[in-house]
């Protein structure tokens, strides 16, 4: 697992998140600050983070 932080598209606050390098997925999740849904999109190449994106979805 990899260790990613990034901040949260609706309360700007710094969060971290563990990735699974085997795959890459688009999910959603809340936030562990102010429990909005945040859209991930994670990529990975050669088990390295290729991409990551953090889209702020409506409440």
């Amino acid at each position: 697992m990899i260790e990613h932080f990034f901040m949260c598209p609706h309360c700007w606050q710094e969060i971290s998140m563990l990735l699974d390098p085997a795959y890459s997925q688009t999910y959603v999740e809340d936030c562990e600050v102010c429990c909005n849904p945040i859209e991930l999109k994670v990529i990975f190449e050669g088990g390295e983070l290729a991409g990551f994106e953090a889209i702020e979805l409506g409440q």
